[in-house]
This record gives structure tokens, sequence and C-alpha cells, in this order.
């Protein structure tokens, strides 16, 4: 797999302080520059970033799915694939602050081809996330 450079993401949140507390501290962010209408974040050496749209509402966030290994899927969502250790801890330390998940840490196509351990949750702006690993991450990323 070709060295690969890091992506850059921006969604809405309906609360720049509520993004903080999550992105921040609950995953573990480190946050780089930001105003009182915008943040940036090193989400695992990406550039991620919350923008406010106060009229954004979580309680209306995107609820479509497609059925995938027996789950509900949300779309759309975005998200990192991790190494097996650095989704291991990041899934004890979700667990730690007894987020909500949406799929709950798991083993999804077991002995299949593409084989991955994922997981999936909501920021409090109602945006869909999922963490995956691979055990091979070149090897199964994209297998068939």
């Amino acid at each position: 797999m070709p060295s690969l450079t890091p992506f850059h993401v921006a969604v809405p949140v309906h609360d720049i302080d509520a993004a903080r507390v999550f992105y921040g501290g609950v995953l573990g962010c480190p946050e780089g520059r930001s105003t009182a209408q915008w943040i940036d974040f090193d989400l695992f050496g990406h550039q991620f970033v919350v923008h406010l749209d106060p009229s954004r509402d979580p309680a209306k966030a995107d609820a479509a799915n497609n059925a995938v290994d027996g789950h509900g899927v949300p779309i759309p969502h975005y998200g990192v694939v991790l190494e097996m250790a650095d989704w291991e801890a990041l899934r004890d330390r979700l667990a730690s602050h007894h987020v909500a998940w949406v799929i709950e840490p798991y083993t999804r196509f077991k002995g299949e081809p593409g084989e991955q351990s994922t997981m999936f949750l909501r920021d409090p702006s109602g945006t869909a996330i999922e963490f995956k690993a691979f055990r091979d991450i070149a090897g199964q990323l994209f297998a068939k």
C-alpha cells in the first residue's frame, strides 16, 4: 500500500463547546487552531474540523442506514482505520466514557476476506463515526 497523506474533513456541530469536550476529551484528539466558530483536531494524524452551525438539530441527525453483517450501519458516516492495538485502546477509552454506541465494538466478517473490528457512535451533534481495524491493513482493507 502506498504511503498515505492525511485527509481533511469538516463537519457541522450545533455546540462548539460540546464538540471540544467530545473530540478533545472523549476521543482524545489534540486541538489545533481554533476560533469561536471552528476547531481543528488531530484525528489520528488527519485534519478534522468542526464548524459551528447553531441550526443543526442533533435530534434530526441522518437516520438512514444500510444493513451490513446484521447491523444497521448509519449513512452518512466518516471514520478512521486504525492499527488493532490503537483500535482496542480507543474502544476501552470510549467504554470508560460510557458512550452511547450505535453499533457496539465487535468483529465482523469473521473468517472472511476483509475481517475487521468496528464500532460506531455519534458525536453530540448527531454525526455518525466509525472506527475500524484489521489485523493486516494492507492485505485486508480492500480484500474481496
